[in-house]
């Protein structure tokens, strides 16, 4: 099956009522998500992954990837409206987008983001189709050797990227490792750290972590927080609609943003906010009007926004072809596919074309649906942000518990969920990167499995994970990124103590 008739027995697929809905539900429920600040795609997800499972694979994980795509714009609505970050990766669109709110151009800013979105979204999707079958052929000759490098070296350089400093990152990702092992082992079916309680046999489910770690914890400091959130001014219909020349001077940033985005979002750590600094600082030197970006300029949103929405899709390459989740929020999505029984890797193409075409598919349909949505129900969005939290909080409480005892339909997902929580709120305060616990719980259980094999085949040599051309290059590329992430942090630290202001992600969750 080639690329066109693979989209359009994808669309066939997507436009089924069952899937249009899953894609709606995730588009609404993401830009939900994303506007109340704090609570972020992972939650949203986690929340809904358990109610999942009784549907079919791609029901879930269309839901998952929708949530994903709209959390990007609902994210940086409040960036624009009210100078705050519903996401790690909405944070570049304050410095401009509120600029322009205080100049009377919120809605413009809003317009010219979400137009930015679908188009970067749109080019993202074509590189995406375009290229995930070759890749996908080019893996299906790996082995041992190259997916163990893939696996571990991808956990060790999302660990080192996406922290601040390197325990930032090592410490939740050798828990995640760690509780990975909690059950029974694969190859003997020995049961390990269960301490004689038979519900741990089964495992601790991820989506019980996932819960804990990301919405019951922030939900704890949502309680710790005394500070209300200020409302925005209501933005009119016709205030969307920007100008000639703001039209005109949104294109090349657009494409531009699109690019960078799509490169980001096939690398480890946070790639759509990453992939947001980037766009700005590129904008700010190339751009015809960069002596006003920072100041409201159409450049300073346009460029980010693209890029922002572009890597978020360009991050399901990786989880779809490679099965190697790059953030928090993917690994629910591998999760999906293994608790379905579908094999997540290179194989999914052609052993479930189904679901890769129709995920690919539904993301442009709910990149459409995005588009519709945003723009005239702003109002409706930000008056969620009046729902009083005594209100909000035992909602999303009850939504989570009954989710996750669904599982297996037993009280220890309970109690991990306020295990997690306590644990995530700990480490939320230590500023550790909680992303990297809950992929390192995703990926330990496959870096178990290539490492047995290959000591198996190999007769007890870990030289043989070196015997490969490829391979070796893998952690070539995985040891200059944690060098180069080092360096940058040093570089970071230098610059601060000189009294420069630089952004610095330390405690980004996608």
């Amino acid at each position: 099956m080639d690329v066109i008739q693979g989209i359009l027995y994808g669309f066939q697929l997507a436009l089924t009522p069952e899937l249009l809905l899953a894609a709606l539900i995730g588009a609404v429920l993401g830009t939900l998500v994303g506007v109340l600040p704090g609570i972020g795609p992972v939650a949203g997800a986690a929340i809904i992954l358990p109610l999942t499972f009784s549907y079919s694979p791609a029901v879930g994980l269309i839901m998952i990837a929708g949530i994903y795509l709209g959390a990007q714009y609902g994210g940086s609505t409040t960036s624009v409206l009210l100078n705050i970050p519903g996401e790690g990766s909405a944070i570049v669109a304050t410095f401009d987008g509120y600029k322009m709110t205080q100049k009377g151009r919120g809605g413009a800013a809003l317009t010219i983001m979400a137009v930015g979105s679908f188009i970067a979204g749109t080019i993202a999707l074509v590189l995406l189709m375009s290229f995930s079958k070759v890749l996908a052929d080019v893996t299906l000759s790996f082995g041992s050797p190259e997916f163990l490098a893939l696996t571990a070296g991808g956990l060790i350089a999302l660990a080192r990227i996406s922290g601040g400093s390197l325990s930032d990152g090592l410490v939740p990702m050798v828990v995640g490792v760690a509780v990975s092992t909690i059950g029974l082992e694969g190859a003997t079916g020995f049961s390990r750290f269960t301490f004689g309680n038979l519900d741990l046999t089964l495992g601790i489910a991820l989506a019980s972590v996932a819960v804990g770690l990301f919405g019951i914890s922030e939900l704890m400091l949502m309680l710790e927080d005394k500070t209300g959130v200020k409302m925005p001014s209501r933005i009119r219909l016709k205030e969307l609609l920007p100008t000639r020349t703001e039209w005109k001077r949104a294109v090349a940033p657009w494409i531009r943003g699109s690019f960078i985005g799509f490169i980001f979002g096939l690398l480890p750590g946070p790639s759509a906010s990453l992939s947001t600094f980037t766009s700005y600082k590129v904008e700010k030197s190339v751009s015809k009007y960069r002596k006003e970006i920072g100041t409201g300029a159409v450049e300073g949103i346009a460029g980010p926004e693209a890029a922002n929405n572009s890597a978020a899709l360009a991050s399901l390459a990786p989880v779809l072809v490679l099965g190697l989740p790059f953030s928090a929020t993917l690994a629910l999505m591998l999760s999906a596919m293994v608790v379905q029984g579908v094999q997540p890797g290179p194989l999914l193409i052609t052993q479930h074309p189904e679901i890769f075409w129709s995920i690919i598919a539904a993301m442009y349909i709910a990149n459409v649906m995005l588009l519709i949505l945003n723009l005239p129900m702003v109002g409706i969005w930000v008056q969620f942000l009046k729902t009083p939290r005594n209100i909000l909080i035992p909602i999303i409480v009850v939504v989570a518990a009954v989710g996750s005892f669904s599982i297996h339909n037993n009280m220890i997902d309970i109690y991990m969920i306020m295990v997690f929580g306590a644990l995530g709120y700990v480490f939320r305060k230590l500023k550790f990167n909680l992303a990297a616990l809950l992929v390192g719980l995703v990926l330990g259980p496959l870096i178990e499995k290539y490492f047995r094999e290959g000591m198996f085949i190999s007769g007890g040599n870990p030289m043989y994970f070196l015997s490969t051309p490829i391979a070796v290059g893998i952690w070539i590329i995985v040891i200059l990124a944690v060098i180069g992430s080092s360096l940058w942090a040093v570089i970071v630290k230098m610059r601060k103590a000189r009294g420069k202001e630089t952004p610095v992600m330390s405690d980004i969750d996608e």
